[in-house]
């Protein structure tokens, strides 16, 4: 029997593949849209509510009635700490409000957090678990640690379920795509050192598959995962799963050093701030970069709710390239 299912943050990458899984599966689809969002690339049949995360009204609108929630809405970039906490911590903290008042016998929160709520891993093979003490080293992660915490200490009478992805990628997606133009051109510039760096990755359907694998799961009450790739990825791997794809013959590559990140990050910062806009990259954000081991573990997941990730980087590059082609973004 179809459930209803709401999802915020329905119109990013991650939650427009959401959408068109949910689709596909026959559930029946709420999703909770800011005033000014557009709803023309939603699928048919799909039922909007619109509102604001400060609005009580047009959150309990929204959550009544559903059986379960993916709240996938948040800011990856913000001026400063506070900027976070209105993107990403208030949303989180007024959603299960109006849970706890509007639909009591919600079957699942699940809150897609983030990596970098945990911070990297102080090597890249196993990388962090579940059960590691976090190491945040941002504004954007701490915040993402802060909405984790308010949804934890909601767990004893809403089912949450929290899920931190790594790095994620896949059509529509346009934070790798820079790295993809990059690579066409035959040049690659990284940060910190890319010799030693590794990343977990997942290609986007395959997350979508492990969030819902998580959000129906009935072991998975209370706990948080890692929906990631089964093993970590060198910059030489990903530079070899695309060049069959992107064709170049010579790449040339600059690894820029901490000091300098931090600079550059220091320098673009402070002129956002002036400007009132976010910036790419700041002093914050450079730390993020120059990390060594963006890595996590997939054990729990498959352990608990039997997810693997089923795409493998040269597949999931493969098809993300040709995607971007044709679409005309590469």
């Amino acid at each position: 029997m179809a459930e209803t299912i709401l999802v915020t943050g329905s119109t990013g990458f991650i939650g427009a593949r959401l959408l068109s899984y949910l689709a596909k599966e026959g559930e029946n689809i709420r999703v909770f849209l800011r005033h000014e969002s557009s709803c023309g690339a939603l699928p048919e049949g799909v039922e909007v509510i619109r509102g604001s995360f400060s609005d009580p009204a047009a959150l309990a609108r929204a959550v009544r009635g559903v059986d379960r929630i993916v709240h996938l809405a948040g800011l990856t970039k913000a001026l400063d700490e506070a900027g976070y906490e209105a993107g990403n911590v208030m949303p989180v903290q007024n959603l299960l409000d109006a849970v706890s008042m509007h639909n009591p016998d919600l079957k699942r929160f699940l809150f897609v957090s983030s990596l970098t709520a945990a911070g990297p891993a102080s090597e890249g093979v196993s990388g962090v678990r579940e059960s590691d003490i976090p190491r945040t080293v941002s504004a954007y992660g701490r915040s993402k640690l802060r909405a984790e915490t308010l949804c934890l200490e909601r767990s004893s009478h809403i089912p949450v379920t929290i899920v931190r992805p790594p790095a994620v990628y896949g059509p529509g997606d346009r934070d790798v795509l820079q790295v993809f133009q990059m690579l066409a051109k035959g040049v690659l510039v990284t940060a910190g050192s890319a010799a030693r760096q590794r990343f977990s990755m997942i290609y986007v359907d395959d997350l979508v598959s492990g969030i819902m694998m998580a959000a129906r799961s009935d072991k998975a009450a209370g706990r948080t995962y890692y929906i990631t790739s089964p093993r970590s990825y060198s910059w030489d791997e990903i530079i070899a799963a695309s060049k069959p794809e992107l064709g170049f013959k010579k790449l040339y590559r600059v690894s820029l050093p901490d000091p300098f990140v931090f600079l550059v990050g220091m320098l673009i910062g402070s002129a956002s701030s002036l400007f009132g806009k976010p910036a790419l990259i700041n002093r914050d954000k450079a730390n993020e970069l120059v990390q060594d081991y963006w890595v996590c573990s997939a054990e729990q997941a498959r352990l608990d709710f039997g997810f693997t990730a089923s795409t493998s980087l040269v597949e999931g590059i493969a098809k993300t390239i040709s995607w971007y082609r044709r679409q005309g973004w590469l």
